[in-house]
């Protein structure tokens, strides 16, 4: 139930300017809302769409002129924002866009257009528990909210968590000497470690872990820290079932379930926009882009893989693993339990033994059924051309650090939604030089330097062990992509991609940030002389507060251009001739004049988004001949599209016959004629 903030006792008053060179903790994000909301209640309403585990509540604002039709007939874009904890910065970019254009209204004539004739959603906090921990005396990067959860599978929750062990206020890596350790000292950078290729002569001799002590006396370090499930690995689009941070089922959060609650609520949302650790603007041209991780807290992380399989029994079948679908090698392991079992939640069961029943295809849609995992080809030129004007308004041509997506919203928005939708960390790092021997034409960044990957797919497991659970752990601070199989304690960690560590390092130094702490020597009680350093929490995933406005600025140019393409429908023309005897023909001619057809090429084949309504104001035993008295068609494309209907009917002179035309996602317009 939505809970509104009660505003007619406001007197309307200008707010005070918001501070956009500073990163805004719950309540303080929470203050510049209403008072955004209360100097404009002409413009935007505010309401609760749901609280959280720790009672707060998940702001919704719609920003549109109440005069004109109703707004929940117009067509919508939803902003939201801040679904991974640490990702803060694209709450302050949802709050700026709010913040401009609710001032730019009396005087952009492109503003107000948007406002009088569309209505804008902002979600900008998701997941306002997670997010809370940037501003901790103590930072440890978090992506979770604060579900309990058995990151270990020991029957336990969250007893394993981070130590500030050098008491610096910031959770890092610890790095020791030890000759089996499959890390060396980068060449590049003494303060950046790489994966030693021993084809190259290189030799390893370092071991890499999360900063912290072994609580619970299993053997590994922070492996099963406060919280908790990421909202954005628990939406309803290729979920990774028993992934790390994923849920225990999809929907399973008070964050996810309002969301969702709230799109569907609200069909007539046309488009979705959201600032999140995916991209698919940047450098991936409408597509899922790849992950660019950070390899020291990767590294790290990958100490822990084997902690997934305490309480983990042997599959002997030929089940799908805790990999989201992987099937293990001969002797790997499955969880037992509730959590763990294979077949305990119902939705991607593994091939029953002796039951004859087949394995579900990729992405867990049944039988012989595969889920849609690519963009629509009718759709493609379509969020090209958005993902291109992206680009040209913001300036980013380059992510920095990024996922794979996996259960995420944006993924959900396009996939079952059914409607463009969009996902942009909000920043980047300056772009890389191209590689000599990179394909011609592919996207800048680092896109271009990776090789495509699969979204959401699992690690290969290794013999005699299952694959990692894939989406980064419990304390939020793995890539997300699956990086480390669960090896046995002691067993070499699996490769990891090459990271976006000296990018990131170096664009710190020119910039004076600072965002690394220097390796310093510790004793450690059980690991002996170690040194601490690394990334800070944060400083990877969020740019330094004094560029919010500048990022903010292009990010909100690109919300008014966004909200220029939706498909308008219109009755372009209706006209009549009469032919004798109280016959009259009628013709009526439908345009879509935005850019956007009135529902995308997968909208259509996912049947997310209703046909367009074409409907004659006259009884059904009126109409002779010609076009049904009401008619739909599945999309009509943009750009002056126009589809023609004609009726015989029997009428009477002077009476009025009105036609009208209904879209989900582009409102509604209707025509009327007396008949002669």
């Amino acid at each position: 139930m939505l809970v509104a903030i009660a505003l007619a006792s406001l007197v309307p008053v200008r707010a005070a300017a918001t501070d956009f060179a500073k990163y805004h903790t719950y309540d303080e994000l929470s203050v510049a809302l209403k008072a955004a909301v209360a100097a404009h209640p002409n413009l935007a309403r505010i309401a609760s769409i749901g609280r959280t585990r720790e009672d707060r509540d998940i702001w919704a604002v719609e920003l549109a002129s109440l005069a004109g039709k109703p707004v929940d007939r117009r067509p919508a874009l939803l902003i939201a924002a801040n679904f991974e904890g640490d990702h803060v910065i694209g709450s302050e970019l949802s709050l700026y866009t709010i913040d401009y254009l609710l001032n730019a209204y009396p005087t952009d004539a492109d503003v107000k257009q948007r406002l009088d004739h569309s209505v804008i959603y902002v979600v900008p906090r998701v997941n306002p528990d997670g997010a809370e921990h940037m501003f901790a005396p103590v930072k440890a990067l978090r992506r979770t909210n604060t579900t309990p959860a058995d990151a270990d599978n020991d029957a336990r929750t969250d007893e394993d968590g981070p130590e500030d062990l050098n008491n610096d206020g910031f959770i890092t890596v610890m790095r020791v000497k030890d000759p089996k350790g499959p890390y060396m000292v980068s060449p590049e950078n003494p303060r950046l470690m790489k994966r030693a290729d021993p084809a190259k002569g290189e030799s390893g001799g370092w071991a890499l872990y999360p900063e912290g002590i072994d609580n619970d006396g299993d053997g590994f370090i922070n492996e099963d820290g406060p919280g908790g499930v990421d909202p954005n690995r628990n939406f309803l689009h290729q979920y990774p079932y028993f992934g790390a941070d994923a849920g225990r089922y999809m929907a399973s959060e008070p964050e996810t379930r309002a969301l969702l609650d709230y799109v569907l609520k609200h069909r007539n949302i046309a488009a979705i926009l959201t600032f999140g650790e995916s991209d698919n603007l940047i450098s991936a041209a409408g597509r899922a882009g790849t992950a660019a991780g950070i390899n020291l807290t990767d590294f790290a992380e990958s100490s822990n893989a084997g902690a997934r399989r305490v309480g983990m029994m042997p599959d002997f079948g030929g089940g799908a693993g805790r990999g989201g679908g992987t099937t293990p090698a001969a002797g790997a392991t499955t969880a037992a339990g509730d959590e763990g079992a294979p077949a305990g939640r119902g939705a991607q069961t593994p091939s029953a033994a002796g039951r004859g029943t087949p394995a579900p295809t990729a992405g867990g849609r049944g039988p012989g059924i595969q889920a849609a995992t690519t963009v629509n080809a009718g759709d493609t030129e379509y969020l090209n051309t958005i993902a291109t004007k992206y680009r040209e308004l913001t300036g980013l041509r380059s992510t920095g650090f990024t996922r794979m997506p996996a259960g995420a919203f944006y993924e959900y928005g396009y996939y079952q939604y059914g409607v463009p939708s969009f996902s942009t960390p909000g920043w980047g790092l300056p772009e890389a030089a191209r590689p000599a021997g990179s394909a011609a034409g592919a996207p800048e960044g680092e896109a271009a330097v990776r090789p495509a990957a699969t979204p959401a797919a699992a690690p290969t497991a290794s013999a005699g062990a299952p694959a990692q659970r894939g989406a980064g752990r419990g304390t939020g601070r793995g890539p997300g992509r699956g990086v480390a199989t669960g090896a046995a304690p002691g067993a070499a960690p699996a490769a990891v991609p090459e990271g976006i560590d000296l990018r990131l390092l170096q664009w710190m130094d020119s910039e004076k940030i600072d965002g690394f702490v220097n390796w310093t020597p510790f004793k450690h009680p059980t690991l002996g002389d170690v040194e601490i350093g690394g990334f800070k929490p944060y400083s990877t995933v969020n740019p330094p507060a004094d560029k919010i406005a500048d990022l903010g600025a292009g990010h909100a140019k690109f919300v008014v251009h966004l909200t220029s393409l939706f498909s308008r429908i219109a009755v372009a023309k209706f006209e009549v001739k009469a032919l004798g005897g109280g016959i009259y023909h009628l013709k009526a001619e439908i345009e879509n004049t935005g850019y956007l057809p009135t529902a995308l090429a997968h909208g259509v084949v996912a049947r997310a988004v209703k046909p367009v309504m074409v409907q004659l104001g006259v009884p059904p035993e009126a109409i002779i001949t010609g076009s049904e008295k009401t008619n739909s068609v599945s999309t009509l494309a943009g750009s002056g599209t126009r589809l023609a209907y004609e009726w015989v009917i029997k009428g009477k002179p002077g009476s009025s016959v009105t036609v009208k035309v209904v879209s989900q996602k582009s409102g509604s317009d209707e025509a009327t004629l007396k008949l002669p």
